[in-house]
């Protein structure tokens, strides 16, 4: 199968035999969504609700005073038997939760407690250009073309269009013949590697799971990995792998009536994220050893988190806090940022970070032609494609966004500090002159703002924020500062940040 004329062919056919493996060992559920049960419910808490309930029957039937007594009686003793059960259950549940247990079986808990089903969204009706869409296949449709349009060239401004016209222009080459490590064939460990930290979510349209990699044999394993070799040194493909199935999440506090209100998940082929992982592995690699990426992005890094963004953050506070300045920080928010990120932009980049060969070949392919079809229930969208941006869920698109928006830190004037994690920019400014603050953050944002236009962000006025911390007493003026024409507010309220500080230094943003 692997060494088939063709790589689409070859991996079709490896597809198959996956499946055919997978139906013939694997029994297959009723497709209903279970229900999980509240861990304090056990058998005495079923037999006794089973005599409550056939006490109410009869006395229902039978409404006399005998037969009242034993349904009270019935009640009061399940009531007795479930606080008991619940309170043991209780006591266990908080012997669980230690310093070592992840947030994730931690949330796991709390559902379990509540009784809540396994969540499971789905969208009944839309409102599109005044019409209501109640058919589940025109919904799946109105969703995926509101997402091909937000990935459309349309979607950008004309200055960048234009720009974009006359850069694509150039051809980027990276066919040069080099002997770089990275542009070797894969070795079994870097598969079992990659193997090991994959993580078993919804399989892609192949429908192959994680889980029946897992479980193939040492020649299986082998067998793919010559497959993926052979898609790496032939430079080529596979069709089936631009394919890809997206699921529509609705935004918090969003309302579900409205497309737009709704962020596309791309599911993948498995097969395809293994190789992606064992790629991005070799593409951080470099970029680390070669320090190209800012130390000022903390996103997806190892060693690196949140933390390191909120600690810079709060020290430049205390040192305005001590020497009584004032301190203007800035949130910015980027509208559509994975989904608007321009492919010959990354390629450019990685052309002149110095990449050639095999790995920006096989990235270069990766971004052609994706096309996706929306998933709604059971019932599947016409396909669509999708021009710009790279795929939400794939294990490639973080790396190669924060590549594209490296550059951005490097635009802040002299006197501005600021932090990245993925697309979210923070800057701040301080000082003992207001005016000094405001002149140099807006000098700041003038020039993020026209990074945005020549790379195809935009930069959204309405989510973005300030906020003015400040100890010096009396009264004293927020900045006035303009994005797009619009005037950033200020926010009043230190807790939008998600820091905690200690007791003894409580830190408020001024209020006038």
């Amino acid at each position: 199968m692997v060494e088939e004329v063709s790589i689409d062919d070859a991996v079709d056919k490896v597809t198959c035999s996956i499946i055919q493996a997978a139906d013939m060992a694997i029994p297959k559920t009723s497709g209903k969504i279970p229900k999980i049960w509240k861990p304090w419910w056990n058998e005495e808490c079923r037999i006794f609700n089973k005599q409550q309930k056939k006490a109410w029957d009869k006395f229902r039937r039978y409404p006399t005073t005998s037969n009242l007594i034993d349904f009270k009686f019935a009640k009061a003793t399940f009531r007795r038997v479930k606080r008991t059960s619940q309170r043991k259950s209780w006591q266990a549940f908080i012997s669980t939760i230690t310093n070592q247990i992840s947030s994730k079986k931690l949330w796991d808990k709390i559902r379990r407690l509540s009784g809540s089903y396994n969540e499971h969204t789905s969208v009944s009706f839309l409102n599109h250009n005044g019409q209501v869409i109640t058919d589940a296949k025109k919904i799946a449709n109105t969703l995926a073309e509101a997402f091909s349009a937000v990935s459309s060239a349309s979607s950008y401004s004309q200055d960048f269009i234009s720009h974009k016209t006359n850069e694509e222009r150039h051809n980027i080459d990276f066919n040069t013949l080099t002997d770089d490590e990275y542009n070797s064939d894969f070795h079994f460990i870097e598969f079992k590697r990659a193997l090991s930290k994959s993580h078993a979510k919804s399989p892609g349209p192949d429908n192959i799971h994680l889980l029946m990699l897992t479980h193939l044999t040492e020649t299986s394993l082998h067998n793919i990995l010559k497959l993926f070799n052979r898609i790496w040194k032939e430079k080529k493909f596979p069709s089936s792998w631009r394919r890809a199935v997206v699921i529509p999440i609705l935004k918090p506090g969003k309302d579900a009536k409205i497309p737009n209100n709704y962020r596309p998940i791309a599911l993948t082929s498995v097969l395809c994220k293994l190789l992606e992982r064992m790629v991005n592995s070799r593409l951080v690699h470099v970029l680390e050893k070669k320090k190209w990426l800012s130390p000022l992005q903390s996103g997806f890094r190892f060693g690196r988190g949140t933390i390191d963004n909120i600690l810079l953050l709060e020290n430049s506070i205390r040192e305005a806090f001590v020497s009584k300045k004032h301190l203007v920080s800035i949130l910015f928010d980027m509208e559509k940022a994975y989904d608007k990120t321009w492919r010959y932009g990354i390629l450019k980049d990685l052309y002149g970070i110095g990449f050639k060969g095999n790995l920006p070949i096989f990235i270069q392919n990766f971004l052609k032609t994706r096309s996706f079809r929306v998933r709604i229930g059971n019932t599947l969208s016409d396909g669509f494609y999708q021009e710009e941006g790279v795929p939400q869920g794939s294990v490639l698109s973080v790396i190669l966004f924060i590549i594209k928006i490296n550059e951005v830190i490097k635009q802040l004037p002299t006197g501005v500090s600021g932090s990245l994690f993925v697309d979210d920019l923070e800057i701040h400014c301080s000082g003992e002159d207001m005016g000094f603050v405001e002149r140099k953050l807006q000098e700041a944002v003038n020039k993020i703002s026209e990074w945005g236009r020549k790379n195809g962000f935009q930069i959204s006025s309405q989510k973005t924020v300030a906020i003015h911390f400040c100890r010096r007493r009396g009264l004293h003026l927020d900045p006035k500062l303009l994005l797009h024409d619009c005037t950033i507010p200020i926010v009043r309220d230190a807790k939008y940040l998600g820091l905690i500080f200690d007791s003894k230094l409580t830190f408020k943003p001024h209020v006038n």
